[in-house]
């Protein structure tokens, strides 16, 4: 019996491993800008997917009758696009998206309402559709070079180190939590290191042409500066002088090519080493 009771939740859990997720957003009479409340909620949903190993996410704009066919279709496509264009600032990689598509407008039957204004307030809509991958991906454990260890050894002023285990959560400025360590053990070593003159440069992922990520909390764009900045105060804080360091935003020009959240960076940019005593 126990046996039985296991494989049907195994069974179950693997149906629901497969199961698509879906979110809708709903617009403004004759709008395709996202209303605030709207957006919040979007931002939620992101939340949720963004540690799921994804296949394709499929974008869908949609419009009340009102409207002639080629308004209708203009205007869902638009939505669907304000849709993407979140995505993007968010820096949720691009790449899974593989539909973003205006249909037109909803019938007024689709729903079943009497309310006719009510019927055409849930029809102007996108709905958004995400398959993960299933069966999930394997993780692979990438062996990088020690930050830390690096600063301790023999460098010049033009060195680029990449602080590989400095991680950020998606949209935000301050570190996932199996980061603070490296960054503890980063800054000890820059304390001792008081040869050493750097500027701090903060990266953002997905963006499209080279813009910077919107900062969830502040609602500003300036994310990659707001990730220097993190590190700065850190360093700072903890006694790196701040005559020694600078920091800067780079925005999404330097992309690494693998997975997103690497593109989530800083890196340490040496601008003088003098001489120790």
């Amino acid at each position: 019996m126990k046996t039985l009771v296991l494989v049907v939740f195994l069974f179950s859990q693997l149906m629901l491993a497969q199961k698509e997720l879906t979110h809708e957003v709903y617009f403004d009479t004759d709008k395709s800008e996202v209303p605030e409340t709207e957006h919040s909620r979007l931002l939620l949903f992101l939340s949720e997917i963004e540690s799921m190993d994804i296949e394709k996410i499929s974008i869908y704009g949609f419009c009340d009758d009102r409207g002639s066919d080629n308004y209708n279709l203009k205007l869902s496509q638009d939505r669907a696009n304000s849709i993407k264009t979140i995505f993007s600032n968010n820096e949720f990689d691009e790449s899974v998206i593989t539909n973003v598509d205006g249909k037109g407008e909803i019938l007024l039957k689709v729903v079943k309402e009497e309310n006719v204004e009510k019927i055409r307030g849930l029809n102007r809509k996108v709905q958004i559709i995400v398959k993960p991958v299933f069966p999930p991906k394997p993780v692979e454990e990438v062996k990088k070079k020690d930050a830390a260890e690096v600063l301790k050894g023999e460098i010049k002023a033009g060195d680029n180190i990449v602080l590989d285990n400095i991680l950020f959560k998606t949209g935000y400025s301050y570190l996932m939590p199996e980061s603070v360590k490296t960054l503890e053990n980063i800054t000890k070593v820059m304390v001792e290191r008081k040869d050493i003159y750097f500027t701090i440069q903060g990266h953002v992922c997905c963006t499209q042409n080279s813009r910077d990520a919107i900062d969830r909390k502040t609602k500003q764009r300036n994310l990659s500066v707001a990730r220097a900045k993190y590190i700065y105060d850190y360093m700072a804080k903890k006694g790196v002088d701040k005559k020694r360091m600078k920091y800067v935003g780079m925005r999404r020009k330097f992309p690494l090519g693998g997975e997103p959240k690497y593109d989530r960076r800083v890196e340490i940019l040496v601008t003088y080493v003098g001489e120790t005593n």
